[in-house]
C-alpha cells in the first residue's frame, strides 16, 4: 500500500462559544493516532494508509460531537499518488 495524504478541517456547530475547543478535541484524536501529521490555521493534513487516515477523521468528527458540537461538517481532500506521496514532497522545499 502506497502512503496517501488526507487534509480535513472539522467545522462544529454549537450554541456555545466554543467552537476552537471543539476542534482541539478532534486535534487530540490526529494527535493520539500515531500517524504523521501537520496542524495548519485551516486543516489539518496526515499521512499514511487511506483505511486508517479515513477511521481517524471519523473518530475527530465524532469527538466533536461527544464533546458538545450539535453537528459538525467536515470537509476531506485525500492526494492519493500510487507510487506514495508524504507531506515533506509536498512543502519540504518551503522550509527553512
Amino acid at each position: 500500500m502506497s502512503t496517501i495524504n488526507v487534509g480535513f478541517q472539522v467545522l462544529p456547530f454549537t450554541k456555545e462559544d466554543n467552537m476552537y475547543e471543539l476542534v482541539d478535541k478532534a486535534i487530540e484524536v490526529v494527535q493520539e493516532s500515531g500517524v504523521k501529521y501537520e496542524v495548519g490555521p485551516l486543516e489539518t493534513v496526515m499521512e499514511g494508509e487511506l483505511d486508517h487516515l479515513i477511521d481517524i477523521v471519523k473518530k475527530a468528527q465524532q469527538a466533536c460531537l461527544d464533546a458538545g458540537a450539535e453537528s459538525v461538517i467536515t470537509n476531506v481532500k485525500i492526494i492519493n499518488v500510487p507510487q506514495g506521496t508524504t507531506i515533506e514532497d509536498k512543502i519540504g522545499k518551503y522550509r527553512a
